[in-house]
């Protein structure tokens, strides 16, 4: 027997169809029960009693879409976020990497999924500067920084920060990397130049190859399964071959790429092609 939906499971569909129109965000690949918690922050926050008197809300309030799209992709970031990976990254990645570029043309390309506001696309190029010193302009480095969220891009571009996204970061690195002006970091040009930003969707986007790392931390637990797998898949074919595949600590391979990633540092989640 067919179950019928009931109205308020009518008005979430028709929310999330106002959603992908209005924001161009794709809520299908998120799990529902993810979803529905960060719908229901801007919920509670306007005074909305279910999800139809919310659509009424965005249909005459147009100023809340920019807040319900924060809420949706949660930017909450800062440099060197779980410092232990990126010792493992500076110590032992990126000089692997750079050690296979020794001869012929020496072109680092690395990947920063859900880059939300730059920070690790930020925190990677410093540690490559650190590490190459002076030889840093001998090589042709890209850093590519993708997520959904326009907005998020722009601040990324901008490469401002406060001291909330600069806490871990040691005085020496302020110092050498960063121009304080009026209580922000700016992200110094050398640096600022190798990272370039786009609008890419995961999931429906187009799918990027030629990396020799590709760092997507935090981002695939708000996924259904299935989806995952999928975008596993897709990182290990976007990587070229011996590259590198950085996953957040509570993240975890699965389906057919979990057999086709050998284990480079399974206790920080870093898996190698």
């Amino acid at each position: 027997m067919l179950k019928l939906e009931s109205s308020e499971d009518q008005e979430y569909l028709r929310l999330k169809s106002l959603i992908k129109k209005n924001l161009g965000f794709n809520s299908e690949q998120y799990k529902d029960s993810h979803f529905k918690r960060r719908i229901d922050v801007r919920m509670r926050a306007t005074g909305s009693k279910g999800f139809g008197e919310y659509v009424q809300y965005l249909n005459t309030h147009k100023e809340e879409y920019p807040q319900l799209m924060d809420t949706l992709t949660v930017n909450v970031t800062n440099f060197f976020r779980n410092s232990e990976t990126y010792e493992v990254v500076e110590k032992e990645v990126l000089p692997a990497i750079i050690k296979s570029k020794s001869t012929g043309l020496r072109n680092i390309r690395i990947w920063s999924a859900g880059c939300s506001i730059g920070v690790e696309a930020y925190s990677i190029a410093i540690l490559l500067k650190k590490i190459l010193g002076n030889n840093f302009s001998r090589y042709n480095i890209q850093i590519t920084g993708t997520d959904i969220d326009k907005d998020i891009l722009r601040r990324a571009e901008e490469a401002v920060y406060t001291e909330i996204e600069m806490k871990e970061v040691p005085d020496d690195i302020r110092a050498k990397y960063f121009d304080y002006i009026g209580d922000t970091y700016h992200v110094k040009d050398e640096i600022k130049k190798i990272a370039k930003f786009r609008r890419n969707d995961l999931i429906s986007g187009e799918k990027l190859t030629g990396f020799d790392a590709i760092f997507c931390r935090n981002v695939t637990i708000y996924f259904e399964k299935h989806l995952q797998e999928n975008l596993y898949l897709d990182f290990y074919n976007g990587l070229n071959k011996g590259g590198y595949f950085v996953m957040g600590k509570t993240e975890t391979l699965i389906g057919p790429s979990k057999d086709m990633f050998k284990a480079f540092n399974p206790r920080e989640r870093i898996y190698q092609k």
